[in-house]
């Protein structure tokens, strides 16, 4: 899936190797994470993830699974964090095999006034499960530098 260099409009979810059901249950993964965010739950944002979650943030540290994310999280809804929200977008999914697909997301943290902080942009794993459920396996989270002015 493509998205034109320099938007952030939405792409199209390539399904050719899962269905709409599997990219509706992706973008969920998203949500919830949105969800838990803006609780101030950091074990319900971590709960998209993998328990061995290769987890990547925007600093270069790498937590350890979905503890590690959980404990991370936590520290920051009850500190630098507290009282955000989290606007979550799947940007594109691309399915590798009917049960392995990377990620394409954009997020932006807004203050309680609703004054962005920050926007990001992540490249995801998600696997789905024995279970059937998808799951975040790898995730690296990035702020972009900004673009020159043309």
């Amino acid at each position: 899936m493509h998205q034109p260099e320099g938007t952030n409009a939405p792409a199209q979810d390539g399904t050719e190797g899962g269905t709409q059901d599997d990219a509706r249950a992706i973008r969920a993964l998203w949500a919830e994470m949105a969800r838990g965010w803006a609780a101030g739950d950091a074990a319900l944002f971590a709960a998209s993830f993998a328990e061995d979650c290769d987890f990547t943030t925007v600093r270069g540290d790498k937590p350890l699974g979905r503890i590690g994310i959980a404990a991370g999280h936590d520290a920051l809804f009850h500190g630098p964090y507290a009282g955000t929200v989290l606007d979550a977008r799947v940007v594109a999914v691309r399915f590798l095999r009917p049960d392995l697909a990377t990620v394409e997301a954009e997020s932006t943290i807004t203050d309680p006034a609703g004054l962005p902080l920050a926007t990001t942009h992540a490249l995801a794993v998600v696997e789905r499960t024995a279970e059937r459920r998808w799951s975040i396996r790898a995730f690296h989270n990035m702020i972009p530098a900004p673009r020159p002015a043309p």
